[in-house]
């Protein structure tokens, strides 16, 4: 019997694929969430225990905030399933959720993400089972782990009934508890990776890493900004690259989650933003290297626009915000 050695995803369009890679480093503006685990009256938020490299902090250690790949790929995910197309939402109409993936290779979300079935199961509105299902997900994340060694705060807070106002016979009823946040000011480098993407498939991707950016969190407050600061000119720019490429020629401008100054791991960032194919580029918004291109600043988030409308006009409805039409 011959076996298929194919990957199994069906193309949908004539459009070449190529690789893309968002880098950016994201500031929190106020006080953060970001659930873990919850101990005896204390909700905690995670952090990471990393080798000092100066040999500072506890025993050679130090402890840092962190915003989780895995979180944030849920907020993106979820970026899109409650995307509006018209009256109703991009997951309803696609029969598409979170956990109840509906793994279809024509979904633009799951196309994406990935998607999983263990067992056939029945879904209301749809005749027969869906079967057990494996779609793998060419969208990756990583990163996550704060710059400064700015360890989170426990604050009180107090859980309050919902009534306007108790009758002065009842029982007030607030329930105390504590909670952990990550302090305000925090910038968090963090990366979204695509593999073998048209850009059709990565419209998708622009639209959730854009717009999780205002719900990243659990409770309240939440959202994050991408952090501003000169990059290349006496103009304060989004730290922001994108890449599109078929071959990897540029440096990858990751920050290394042992350092704790914020101007030397933007230095790092810096550095490796413009160097391609292994020389240093003259500061540019654009860098071309045969195939592979690279945006900075505000010219990624130009190219990230292009591909946000890319995707409202290709799967959301484009219904005007202020008209309705």
């Amino acid at each position: 019997m011959a076996i298929n050695v194919k990957s199994g995803l069906e193309n949908y369009s004539d459009e070449p694929r190529f690789h893309f890679d968002i880098y950016a480093i994201l500031e929190g503006g106020q006080e953060l969430f970001f659930g873990h685990e919850t101990q005896v009256n204390v909700n905690i938020v995670e952090t990471v225990t990393i080798a000092s490299s100066d040999g500072d902090g506890d025993n050679g250690e130090l402890e840092k905030c962190y915003l989780s790949p895995t979180k944030r790929r849920g907020v993106e995910r979820r970026a899109l399933i409650w995307a509006p197309t018209g009256n109703g939402l991009l997951g309803d109409s696609l029969n598409c959720g979170i956990p109840h993936t509906c793994s279809k290779v024509e979904c633009p979300i799951c196309r994406v993400f990935g998607g999983l079935i263990t067992s056939p199961i029945e879904v209301e509105g749809e005749t027969g089972k869906r079967p057990a299902t494996t779609l793998i997900g060419r969208l990756t994340h990583s990163g996550g782990v704060a710059i400064q060694e700015l360890g989170p705060e426990e604050k009180q807070r107090a859980m309050h009934p919902s009534m306007i106002r108790k009758a002065p016979e009842s029982k007030p009823t607030p329930t105390p508890f504590k909670r952990e946040y990550n302090q305000p000011g925090l910038l968090y480098p963090v990366y979204n990776h695509c593999l073998s993407m048209t850009e059709t498939e990565f419209s998708a991707v622009a639209y959730a890493f854009m717009g999780a950016l205002a719900r990243l969190g659990a409770g309240n407050p939440k959202g994050v900004k991408i952090h501003d600061d000169v990059i290349a000119k006496d103009v304060a720019e989004p730290w922001i690259v994108v890449d599109q490429y078929l071959t990897p020629i540029g440096k990858r401008p990751v920050v290394s989650p042992t350092i704790k100054d914020v101007k030397e791991a933007k230095k790092q960032f810096k550095e490796a933003a413009f160097s391609v194919a292994g020389s240093k580029k003259e500061y540019a918004s654009k860098l071309t290297h045969g195939n592979f291109h690279r945006y900075i600043g505000n010219a990624a988030i130009a190219k990230l626009s292009e591909y946000l409308i890319k995707f409202e006009e290709g799967v959301l409805n484009n219904v005007d915000a202020e008209t309705g039409d």
